[in-house]
């Protein structure tokens, strides 16, 4: 596979898994370099990594600034949007949130908002009535800023996309990152010109899921791992397509040149671009992921569009 270029769009670096802790004990040393030197060695070109809430955006804006090819995004998950009831100034939360994604903009860092969207699996959290308030607001940030829109979508797909037909005139483009709908919810997404469809190793669990990624369009997919989660698993419909692996030993065995067991990496993005080619019952995996590549450039990096494009045809892939 030399010559693949991936563009993982949701990495969760801001995870404590990250930092070697695991269920609140530490087993071993923060390991972010390695993890990214094996990422930049599968070709994985870039990096977004995700912002979950103000806090973690922070975050994920302080990593995206250690390394020329990590970027992030700003924003607020549903399951999360309490935090803006709980600060005790909704108002001044949300100028927070929009202060923090206009100076990552700035840098050219933060290249998106969210994740935010609905997901109806974990109201637990969060109410839809809390989810849905916060969830619009946040296209807000999109339209003052003019960045694309990084979605959660779970068991909610009529509210949500009732939701973003309201909001349309406020952003252009996006991406339902790590979608496992049904072929119904897809439909209903696609319907939405510039929304594309991020797959990563949960989307890939069942005959049915594989049956669903393989009708999308090609021109609307990206990948991603989701990493430290959404791992392909040897129980996944998808695992029999997987071609690439990485040697991995358990955590209280660290090994800084074996990937953790259970802890998904962002260099398996690879693995997530194989089983979508056996969906799209394609050999050209160089032209698929040229293809991909170029999805992700037009919504995240469009400055690079072009010179991206020029770069992966020349190289051959």
């Amino acid at each position: 596979m030399a010559g693949l270029r991936m563009i993982d769009i949701a990495v969760n670096f801001t995870d404590g898994m990250f930092k070697g802790i695991y269920n609140n004990r530490r087993c071993h040393a923060a390991d972010l370099p390695v993890v990214l030197q094996r990422a930049w060695n599968a070709g994985v070109d870039r990096i977004i990594v995700t912002g979950g809430s103000l806090q973690e955006s922070r975050e994920a804006l302080a990593i995206a600034e250690t390394d020329g090819r990590l970027f992030c995004t700003v924003g607020v998950h549903p399951t999360r949007c309490m935090e803006f009831e709980e600060s005790g100034d909704p108002e001044l939360h949300f100028q927070e949130l929009l202060s923090l994604a206009r100076q990552g903009a700035e840098k050219g860092k933060v290249v998106a908002v969210g994740e935010c969207g609905l997901d109806y699996d974990r109201t637990h959290f969060c109410s839809p009535e809390v989810q849905k308030r916060y969830f619009e607001r946040q296209f807000e940030l999109a339209a003052a800023l003019k960045l694309p829109m990084f979605l959660h979508m779970r068991a909610a797909a009529e509210d949500f996309c009732d939701i973003l037909s309201r909001n349309k005139h406020l952003f252009t483009t996006g991406v339902a990152h790590s979608f496992t709908g049904s072929a119904k919810d897809c439909d209903l997404l696609l319907k939405f010109t510039g929304l594309y469809i991020g797959i990563n190793g949960c989307s890939l669990k069942t005959p049915e899921n594989l049956s669903v990624v393989g009708a999308i369009p090609i021109e609307r997919l990206m990948i991603e791992t989701d990493s430290p989660y959404c791992e392909i698993k040897s129980t996944h419909a998808g695992n029999r397509f997987v071609t690439s692996a990485w040697p991995s030993k358990k955590k209280e065995k660290y090994d800084p040149d074996f990937m953790v067991k259970g802890r998904n990496e962002p260099c398996t993005v690879r693995q997530v671009l194989e089983v979508l080619a056996a969906c799209k019952c394609t050999e050209d995996i160089h032209g698929l992921a040229r293809t991909i590549f170029q999805n992700t450039c037009r919504v995240f990096f469009p400055q690079d569009l072009d010179a991206a494009a020029d770069g992966v045809n020349g190289d051959g892939c």
